[in-house]
């Protein structure tokens, strides 16, 4: 598998997950929204002001981003940067019902925060689950041979 077929399943899997934790600075990690652009080879997170993502985005942290999700089949542990952004046009983009829930003002709460996260490497895992899944466990179990159970790869970005 080369290292663009793992990218655009990265991209194209990431668009699946509804949430992951992501690491800031080397503080804990939290649960965040990712918002994949592929076309900026950025993940924009919404955060709030004071919060670990913000304050690394400042200071333009280093950050990491996991992802555990059976219902995408997708796992991955990615590693860049965060900076700050005010790009509104890009928030209103992104805005939705999701992220109004965590603000009381809204999109024009004052303590909305967009910030860009720039993978620099990672490592990724994506399965097709299901039925095939099943079959290459049990077929490993028969065979003693190791399951072909998808795509795992590391990946510069």
């Amino acid at each position: 598998m080369s290292d663009s077929d793992i990218k655009q399943e990265f991209w194209s899997r990431l668009d699946d997950v509804q949430a992951g934790l992501l690491a800031a600075d080397g503080e804990r990690p939290v649960p965040m929204a990712p918002m994949p652009d592929e076309e900026a080879k950025a993940i924009w997170f919404i955060t709030a002001a004071g919060s670990a993502a913000d304050r690394a985005a400042k200071s333009g942290g280093e950050a990491s981003f996991y992802v555990a999700d059976p219902k995408a089949n997708f796992y991955a542990n990615v590693f860049g940067k965060l900076e700050e952004t005010n790009h509104s046009a890009k928030l209103d983009e992104l805005w939705s019902s999701m992220a109004a829930a965590w603000f009381p003002d809204g999109r024009d709460d004052a303590s909305v925060r967009l910030v860009k996260f720039t993978p620099h490497d990672g490592e990724i895992w994506s399965t097709e689950g299901g039925a095939a899944y099943l079959y290459e466990i049990a077929k490993a179990n028969v065979t003693g041979s190791m399951p072909d159970i998808g795509l795992h790869g590391r990946v510069a970005f």
